[in-house]
């Protein structure tokens, strides 16, 4: 199947794009133009430079495509509400779908988020859940977007389905994004932990769904893609163990980290400057964002590989690519 991936060179992209080529199939790659990423150096893909906010820069990459997988987002969460955020994330998408559409794409695998959702909506109740009540574009594009893939489905016959991953963890984090947390108690800088928690994956099991749902699961369909529940405590336990440094043992209260994200929103505001920690995130962090992927482990016949092996991987990549010193 010829496949073409968006935003390829991204932890995730990274990961799907070399099981793709180990399946066999001949991929191509959407990349934007600023791209510095070198985690896609060697492989057998074709590149197109393009901009999904640039409807005429995706004609080339989109021709003679069977699928697309698109997996291009911004996930900025500073400013909380940013107009960029919001673009990058909605009107891309749908530049994405008119493209699909025009050019007969066989079949859409839409990559959002598993906070854009909840699963205890009635269906067609897309106006509330639980992520839009942290303030955040981030999450709230993520949620119009999808609507946007579910809406074309069912009006205009888009052949798509949608994977929402939870919190990745492994290889290829070159940023680093979900990797920050292994890398602060690696080097010594993590002393505390808040009473939240949220679902964590390998980010191998969510390539694996997204390459199966070129083929299975239903059309008009969101897989949440998610693993294991765990506190924060509970995951800061297993990365200490892995990386052979202290856990943190000192639970701060959720109302000392809101006032702490309070303070470090207002002032990025008046700083313009992103702060360590924002109140949205603040709030977030104290929160248990547990969800249930039984669906996606059915239908997409999606592993579940132990938490232990994808911060195995992650810190060993870390070492592998210097961020990390290994003693």
């Amino acid at each position: 199947m010829k496949v073409l991936v968006t935003e390829a060179d991204g932890m995730l992209g990274s990961n799907l794009v070399r099981l793709l080529l180990e399946r066999g199939h001949e991929i191509s790659v959407l990349l934007h133009p600023a791209s510095i990423s070198n985690s896609l150096d060697g492989l057998a893909i074709k590149r197109f430079p393009g901009d999904i906010l640039q409807t005429s820069s995706l004609k080339p990459a989109f021709q003679h495509q069977d699928a697309v997988i698109h997996a291009a987002a911004s996930t900025s969460i500073w400013p909380p509400r940013s107009e960029t955020v919001r673009r990058i994330n909605i009107d891309g998408t749908r530049n994405i779908i008119e493209a699909a559409l025009h050019h007969g794409i066989k079949r859409m695998v839409y990559v959002g988020s598993a906070s854009s959702v909840n699963a205890e909506n009635k269906e067609g109740d897309s106006n509330i859940f639980p992520g839009a009540r942290f303030g955040l574009d981030y999450i709230d594009s993520k949620h119009e977007a999808l609507n946007l893939v579910m809406e074309a489905v069912k009006t205009r016959n888009l052949p798509a389905l949608a994977v929402l991953p939870t919190y990745m963890i492994g290889p290829y984090d070159s940023l680093p994004g979900s990797g920050k947390m292994i890398l602060a108690l690696a080097r010594g800088q993590l002393k505390v932990y808040t009473r939240g928690g949220r679902n964590f994956i390998h980010v191998r099991d969510v390539a694996v769904a997204i390459a199966n749902s070129l083929e299975e699961g239903r059309i008009g369909m969101h897989y949440v893609a998610g693993n294991e529940n765990l506190t924060y405590r509970e995951f800061f336990s297993k990365v200490a163990r892995i990386v052979s440094m202290p856990e943190p043992r000192i639970a701060a209260p959720a109302w000392l980290v809101k006032t702490i994200g309070l303070a470090g929103s207002l002032s990025g505001k008046i700083l313009n400057k992103e702060p360590v920690i924002s109140y949205p995130m603040a709030r977030i962090s104290c929160e248990k964002q547990f969800v249930n992927s039984s669906e996606a482990i059915k239908a997409l016949q999606m592993p579940q590989t132990n938490i232990e092996t994808a911060i195995a991987e992650c810190y060993q990549w870390f070492i592998d690519n210097n961020y990390l010193k290994k003693t």
